[in-house]
């Protein structure tokens, strides 16, 4: 039942979102974070892993090679990650956001919340990078 209600209010992620990330092996960070559910307001723990470029996200942290994430975000669609206590009024708050919305999260820790927003950072800024870097390659490519 819970599979086709997430099909119907469109919440299951797109296999492109995570085709050809090995999420279940060292990935760059992992671990609990509370996220608000994107149509029902509700506050649900999962467990994250961020890996090249996308931070997915697990029902439990028994990740395995045939396991399918319940979420996905191309951390290259990002714009911001930043601390939100006082959007939300609750400790260890945090938010993420692309042109289109915005997520939050909580940490179990300042020090966690800090992790995550830092290593989110970093993959933001690394994606961003990438595609500089290959739009250079591709403008210099054309030039005679």
């Amino acid at each position: 039942m819970e599979s086709i209600l997430r099909s119907l209010t469109g919440q299951d992620p797109n296999p492109d979102d995570y085709r050809n990330i090995d999420f279940w092996s060292d990935p760059e960070r992992s671990g609990w974070l509370t996220k608000q559910g994107d149509y029902i307001k509700t506050w649900r723990r999962r467990w994250f892993v961020l890996k090249q470029g996308k931070l997915v996200w697990f029902k439990d942290r028994n990740v395995t090679r045939g396991a399918i994430p319940r979420g996905a975000i191309p951390v290259g669609k990002c714009l911001t990650v930043k601390g939100a206590e006082d959007v939300l009024n609750k400790p260890y708050a945090f938010e993420l956001s692309t042109s289109q919305e915005t997520m939050f999260f909580i940490a179990d820790s300042e020090k966690e919340k800090e992790e995550w927003i830092n290593s989110i950072g970093r993959s933001i800024v690394q994606q961003s990078r990438s595609v500089t870097d290959s739009e250079v390659v591709d403008y210099d490519s054309t030039r005679c």
